[in-house]
């Protein structure tokens, strides 16, 4: 585990409410599962650049999973409501990475994408360097991170455009509707253009 890894994990690992979450996820039995996107990153800035990281305030938990044998929409409602029987507390989100392909320019328009072939080739196209980063538990409670781009952004407080997948004007509205300059005092926001 590198420097940046441990203290992501000492980060992650000090919320009980985010370890709850992270041993829901891996005990609910969906494969290659993990959580990742704005709950970890708001974790990480509310703790470094806010007030402090309040539960109450996560607008949802990604969980990513892989799945190439279930790739219907069902699957993805089957496996959320799996995780809201086990705690019904977390705004989950489950979505198998493995049937994205299969939905995602009938939401966000566009050409049709190519099968991921993994959940980290899936992370790496997330709209922001900060929030590409994905964590899970493995079986002996050791933190896993999965981070593409590494954890510079998300651990030093930087918005930055990952242009892999969202452009430039998704870009600007996720900045508008987030706020990040706002919500954590000392995150420098890097315009997308």
């Amino acid at each position: 585990m590198t420097a940046s890894e441990q203290e992501l994990a000492q980060l992650v690992l000090g919320s009980g409410w985010l370890t709850r979450a992270l041993t829901v996820v891996r005990d609910s039995g969906l494969p290659d599962a993990w959580i990742g996107a704005g709950a970890v990153r708001d974790l990480v800035w509310s703790e470094r650049y806010g007030d402090g990281f309040d539960p109450t305030a996560v607008r949802d938990v990604d969980v990513v999973f892989f799945d190439p044998m279930r790739l219907t929409r069902d699957d993805d409602r089957h496996a959320t409501a799996r995780l809201a029987a086990a705690w019904a507390d977390p705004p989950w989100e489950a979505r198998n990475q493995a049937a994205v392909h299969t939905w995602y320019a009938a939401k966000f328009g566009g050409d049709p994408i190519e099968p991921y072939r993994s959940v980290a080739e899936a992370v790496a196209t997330w709209p922001e360097y900060a929030t590409a980063v994905a964590v899970r538990l493995a079986p002996d409670d050791r933190l896993e991170v999965c981070a593409p781009y590494g954890l510079m952004d998300l651990l030093g407080g930087i918005w930055r455009h990952n242009p892999a997948r969202v452009d430039v004007a998704l870009s600007r509205q996720r900045l508008a509707r987030q706020r990040p300059a706002q919500r954590w005092p000392g995150v420098v926001v890097i315009e997308p253009g």
